[in-house]
């Protein structure tokens, strides 16, 4: 969640396999060949695909343009490539921080015989391990662990096309993964984990695929904030406080958020305490939420397997409850229209949430299912679920 005006302050794991794991992978299976005819098409990633990366995330690109050998520099390459060219990277540990100028680099780690791979790692008190900053347009980065930095993993600004594949965030403050102002992106077979903010955060975008990945350990594990035509599908979300986030917030440059799709995810026991920083405007976000619709535009939940988390499945609120929570006035959202509208919630499993809610400074109770009521031509429909507030939900014509 970016801090606002408004803020006072301001590797893919191994799955055990138990029963309860078979019984998500069934439901997930389910939900991705059972429905698949009816997800949103991704005309996001088609380009990048077609320049070189493969469908299932793996670089088919075969000539290096630079090498990157193991104790060199990969700010070094960087700085002696021409736009477009392909920087491979031998395993081992660089640490250093990287910023990209140049359009069109690809930057690709590569795997050892033995499974050792390319991790960054903050070499002291550096804030961001990769920035890529505005005009380095068509930017790639697959196969690489960004580790302990202070802010970010990762951080595009006014990127147009970019693509960023098996990407390990670990531990990078507040951001694993973190374009804003970007458009026309694939975020996918990432991992992030431990970040005080968000694993997975787009901000102030347009037109991003975020598919097959997989976010746990953070306060917010995927996130899509004052943004548009935004797919989030696919991905894996557990021990957040929060799992997925779509959200409309005051104070930013972009004040609407419109097309956002949550779709065939598993989000499951979403229940970690929050431990963003006082003062941020995340450190309020109650844990144990699946999935967060908060006050944005023509948004649909489909087809996501949403269960075990303590406050509840699947809730849509408008963004005041937010701001009541932060102790903000209704005035501090008057440059935004801060009521959902256009909400569709359907075709979802969901079980076993809203059976510990937290206690609040405004009474919610724990379900499934939960509206505050705000906004127009919300609905629900086709959902599996037991519990709901309020009861009976709109339906969908």
């Amino acid at each position: 969640m970016k801090k606002v005006l408004l803020d006072p302050r301001r590797q893919f794991l191994k799955p055990r396999f138990n029963l309860a794991v078979l019984i998500i992978n069934a439901a997930f299976i389910f939900l991705i060949t059972g429905c698949k005819k009816e997800l949103t098409p991704d005309p996001t990633g088609e380009s990048l695909l077609q320049s070189g990366v493969s469908k299932n995330g793996i670089s088919n690109f075969k000539k290096a343009d630079i090498i990157v050998h193991k104790n060199g520099s990969i700010q070094a390459a960087v700085d002696a490539a021409k736009p477009g060219m392909i920087i491979k990277i031998e395993p081992g540990t660089y640490a250093e921080a990287v910023t990209i100028t140049q359009p069109g680099l690809k930057l690709i780690g590569l795997t050892g015989s033995n499974g050792e791979g390319v991790i960054i790692q903050n070499p002291g008190t550096e804030e961001t391990g990769i920035t890529v900053i505005q005009g380095a347009n068509g930017f790639s980065l697959e196969n690489v662990t960004l580790k302990d930095f202070t802010e970010n993993g990762i951080l595009l600004t006014g990127v147009d096309g970019f693509y960023l594949a098996h990407i390990h965030a670990v531990n990078n403050g507040e951001y694993g993964i973190f374009p804003v102002f970007c458009s026309h992106g694939v975020i996918e077979y990432c991992t992030a984990n431990g970040h005080a903010d968000t694993g997975i955060y787009v901000g102030q975008s347009s037109d991003v695929t975020i598919r097959l990945n997989k976010v746990f350990d953070n306060v917010n594990g995927v996130e899509s904030e004052n943004s548009d035509n935004i797919l989030i599908t696919l991905n894996e979300a557990y021990n957040n406080t929060l799992g997925i986030f779509a959200d409309l917030l005051p104070g930013l440059k972009i004040t609407s958020s419109t097309n956002i799709r949550i779709s065939a995810n598993i989000v499951r026991n979403n229940n970690h305490p929050n431990f963003s920083p006082p003062g941020d405007l995340a450190a309020v976000v109650p844990s144990g939420i699946g999935i967060l619709v908060l006050g944005t535009d023509q948004t649909t939940v489909d087809r996501n397997f949403v269960t075990g988390n303590n406050f509840t499945g699947i809730v849509v609120f408008s963004t005041l409850v937010l701001g009541t929570l932060a102790g903000l006035p209704p005035e501090a959202f008057a440059d935004i229209e801060p009521n959902p509208d256009g909400a569709r919630v359907r075709s979802n499993i969901l079980a076993k949430n809203g059976l510990l809610p937290p206690t609040l400074p405004i009474p919610l109770p724990g379900a499934d299912l939960l509206w505050d009521g705000s906004g127009l031509n919300n609905c629900w429909s086709g959902n599996i679920f037991k519990t709901s507030y309020p009861s009976p939900l709109p339906s969908c014509n």
